[in-house]
């Protein structure tokens, strides 16, 4: 993606790299300082507070080493973590050419792999690893179920 670039190109490319194929829910991003980036006019009632378009806000407004959350589907919260990279790819070296719209290039989740694994190391074989017993604490708290959650007494 380049920085001229929208919130709302980049949702796409996230959900296609992803292959996602009901596009019908909303999406947003959450900024460090709290900022909400949604489709404004799809949002149905009142927008979130500090919330301003991904449809008319490009990708320029985040810095370099940049950290922000990116959620698909309220209901089932597919939620990711983005992190802008500490310098420019040369798109000519990386893509042999200058792509028309954000692409994915480089990145690790969950999608079904095309061999069946279950995980990176997955043989077919052995027993999967154990879950973490505190999922999600080493995440920066950008969502409210993300990080170090503090204890109610």
């Amino acid at each position: 993606m380049s920085r001229s670039h929208t919130f709302a190109q980049f949702a796409e490319a996230i959900d296609m790299a992803f292959a996602r194929w009901d596009l019908a829910h909303l999406h947003m991003f959450t900024l460090a300082d709290g900022t909400s980036i949604i489709p404004l006019e799809l949002w149905d009632g009142e927008a979130p507070e500090h919330s301003i378009d991904s449809t008319r806000t490009k990708l320029s407004r985040l810095g370099h080493g940049e950290q922000f959350a990116y959620v698909f589907d309220f209901g089932d919260d597919w939620a990711h973590l983005c992190t802008v990279a500490e310098s420019r790819i040369d798109p000519l070296e990386t893509f042999g050419g200058l792509p028309a719209e954000p692409i994915p290039y480089f990145g690790w989740g969950d999608l079904p792999d095309q061999y069946g694994r279950r995980w990176n190391a997955d043989d077919g074989e052995s027993s999967p690893p154990q879950p973490p017993s505190r999922p999600l604490m080493d995440l920066p708290p950008l969502l409210p179920w993300w990080g170090p959650q503090e204890r109610s007494r």
